[in-house]
Order: C-alpha cells, then sequence, then structure tokens
C-alpha cells in the first residue's frame, strides 16, 4: 500500500480498491489453479512441471479476462494486451518452473509450498507488470 501515500486520498482509495480486486480475482485464478495442479498431481501422478504448467495457464487465461474486464476496466486493445502480458508470461513462466521443478523434485520441497510461493511471487509482479505496461494509459477507459 506504500506505492499509492503520494496519491490524493481519493485516488489512493482508488488504486487501494483496485490492488485488493487484483488480489481477489487472483485468488479465484489461485483456486483454478491450485484444483487444477492437485488433480494433475495427484490424481494422475504427473511431475511438477507439467501439473504447474497447465494450471498456470488455466489461471492465466481467467486472471486476464476478470481483471481486464472489472480491475483495470481497460478498453485497450485485447490482443496486444494478451501480447503483453504472453511476454510477461515468457519470462516467469520458465523461471518459476525451472525454480519450482528444482525445489520440489530435486530438493525435495512440498509440491504445494512451492506452487504457492510461485503464487505470490505472481501476484505482485503481473499486478504491477499490468498496471504499469499493459493498461499504462488505458486504465478506466471502458466505462
Amino acid at each position: 500500500m506504500l506505492i499509492f501515500v503520494a496519491l490524493n486520498p481519493e485516488q489512493s482509495m482508488n488504486e487501494t480498491w483496485r490492488f485488493l480486486k487484483f488480489v481477489l480475482f487472483s485468488a479465484s485464478a489461485g483456486i483454478i489453479e491450485l484444483g487444477s495442479f492437485a488433480l494433475l498431481n495427484e490424481l494422475l501422478d504427473w511431475p511438477y512441471w507439467p501439473s504447474y504448467l497447465i494450471a498456470l495457464v488455466l489461471s492465466v487465461l481467467w486472471n486476464f479476462t476478470l481483471n481486464r474486464k472489472f480491475t483495470f476496466r481497460s478498453a485497450a486493445d485485447v490482443p496486444r494486451a494478451m501480447l503483453l502480458v504472453a511476454a510477461y508470461y515468457a519470462v516467469f513462466t520458465p523461471a518459476t518452473t525451472i525454480l519450482g521443478n528444482w525445489l520440489a523434485e530435486d530438493l525435495g520441497w512440498n509440491e504445494y509450498l512451492v506452487t504457492g510461493i510461485n503464487m505470490l511471487l505472481n501476484v505482485t509482479t503481473e499486478f504491477l507488470f499490468q498496471k504499469y505496461v499493459v493498461y499504462r494509459d488505458q486504465i478506466d477507459t471502458a466505462v
């Protein structure tokens, strides 16, 4: 919340609410991610990395759709916004897949702990990326 201190009180409240909406929608995406991860990991007994990748893709699609419409209320060009989010995930996904696989498979960390750490990294970095890159000049344009 410290990033909103320099704003006037009304802007600060709006940005705080925007961040909370992002976190709530991300939590719903997290439920999708954890649920699909659990199905692939437990029922199919797949290794960490394919379970994580499929679960991540499902949650990204859900999260992008909800946050574009309700959090950032943006009329930005959808293909452009999707390409920018894809660029974010082109970096985030391999980094967290490799790190997660190393922690879960090589070091024996609990797969759900590793997935939770990745989800916390995701919610913080993706909010900043979407706010300042994807929707930078297009926030609240789809009123």
